[in-house]
């Protein structure tokens, strides 16, 4: 028993489960794809494909003139577009009608330290999908992957947002010094600090008096210095959470508490 190389569907031996799995497979191709654009949506206009999107529709996909897409910009909704080839080299998506209106979800940032390259893409990938509005990189004590590739980050929200149905992209902002951070901090905003030293405790009972906007705060995979530490526990503003008795990864830290924060305080309810 194993599951396919796209990790849906279980396919165990014989031929009708392996007929199962064409099924599947030809429901993927079968759905209509998602595609970000960079540009205002507005019934009636065609917006211009950069080079990639081009390849992608028409070599990769191929698909043909009239053929329909959902476009997003993060702003404007979701909406229906059909394929529109100029020649060999240009491609536009007439936009049509909108399918869904702009939702945002709830006020969630994740404060994190960077990390290396494959883990941080992950991180923001798994971020997105769960729903942040910011992504914001903080230079604690003990980080160790100080330099942030910011177009790599944004491309990597980009992705997971085409591919998981959300309509907001999270901002992606440049790395601050966490103590910098923590000087201009709005009291109005909670900041759940991810304690690794933390007593272990019931994390929904420490999450659910939070109100408001709220940050999530993960440090690196040091974990934060004693007066890091000393000063998020001693902020008006902070919620200190457990997440339980492993020790986790800072990726995985960063999805767990974004899960816990979605289901308690989020748009999972």
């Amino acid at each position: 028993m194993r599951y396919d190389a796209f990790g849906i569907g279980l396919i165990r031996r014989g031929w009708g489960d392996f007929e199962g799995a064409g099924r599947i497979m030809s429901e993927r191709k079968n759905r209509e794809q998602r595609l970000f654009v960079d540009h205002d949506l507005v019934a009636g206009c065609v917006v211009a494909c950069d080079t990639a999107q081009r390849n992608y529709l028409i070599n990769v996909l191929r698909l043909g003139d009239g053929a329909s897409v959902l476009v997003f910009n993060g702003r404007d909704g979701e909406w229906r577009a059909y394929v529109r080839p100029e020649n060999r080299k240009l491609c536009g998506l007439e936009i049509s009608d909108q399918v869904r209106t702009q939702s945002d979800g709830p006020d969630v940032e994740l404060l994190f330290a960077p990390l290396k390259r494959a883990r941080l893409d992950y991180m923001v990938q798994k971020a997105t999908e769960l729903g942040v509005i910011k992504l914001r990189p903080v230079i604690t004590t003990y980080t160790q992957a100080e330099r942030v590739n910011l177009e790599r980050m944004r491309s990597n929200v980009i992705e997971a947002a085409e591919q998981c149905g959300v309509l907001h992209l999270p901002d992606v902002c440049k790395p601050w010094k966490l103590t910098s951070v923590l000087d201009g901090w709005d009291e109005a905003r909670t900041l759940v600090f991810c304690d690794e030293g933390a007593p272990i405790g019931n994390p929904v009972a420490a999450l659910r008096e939070v109100r408001g906007p709220v940050s999530v705060l993960i440090g690196p995979e040091g974990g934060f210095s004693p007066q890091e530490r000393e000063r998020l526990h001693h902020m008006a503003a902070s919620c200190t959470l457990s997440l339980g008795p492993r020790i986790m990864r800072a990726d995985t830290a960063a999805v767990a508490a974004l899960a816990l924060v979605n289901a308690v305080i989020g748009d999972w309810q």
